[in-house]
């Protein structure tokens, strides 16, 4: 009886799709200052998305600080040659120093919005989500040089991201 016991067990197991591995926890920078962070910035390159296939270029990000929440409004060139744009907001997760925010445009669905690496003078930064299907390396400058974005890059492929798979954003006009 215990033969056909294990030999059930193990066909089971056998059968039974392999679980795929949790990636590892996804480390933030230590603290965040939202009034530094606040202003315009520039996405020069992402992971794509379908939230976002309609831009071509010039996607900018405007961050507000309006009381406990973040204003957020996104903006991009698309293929016609018109401005789309979207507006939400943000709110920092208790406890992880405003690194980690849940960012929604359709309320009530909320996108993790974690900042992986800032430069200390708040010049460039690489933003994430801890499902690593989204991450952004974002400028206060319309063009970035090579040596940082590499360098952000390499940081997304150790921290579990696809280095390969980021596309990068021309930045031809500034948006009005």
């Amino acid at each position: 009886m215990r033969i056909l016991l294990t030999l059930l067990l193990a066909t089971l197991a056998m059968s039974t799709p392999a679980m795929a591995a949790e990636p590892a926890p996804l480390p933030t920078v230590a603290e965040v200052d939202l009034a530094r962070y606040a202003g315009a910035w520039y996405e020069i390159a992402l992971l794509p998305n379908r939230f976002q296939k309609q831009c071509v270029a010039d996607t900018q990000a405007r961050y507000r600080l309006d009381g406990e929440r973040v204003e957020v409004i996104n903006r991009c060139r698309m293929a016609d040659g018109r401005v789309d744009d979207i507006k939400g907001h943000a709110k920092v997760v208790p406890g992880s120093g405003n690194a980690r925010l849940r960012v929604t445009f359709f309320w009530p669905f909320y996108g993790d919005y974690w900042v992986l690496a800032l430069d200390p003078d708040y010049r460039h930064v690489l933003v994430g989500a801890p499902s690593r299907q989204y991450a952004w390396v974002l400028s206060r400058t319309p063009q970035m040089d090579e040596a940082t974005l590499q360098a952000l890059l390499e940081r997304a492929a150790a921290l579990g991201f696809d280095k390969t798979a980021f596309r990068r954003t021309p930045q031809t006009q500034p948006l009005d």
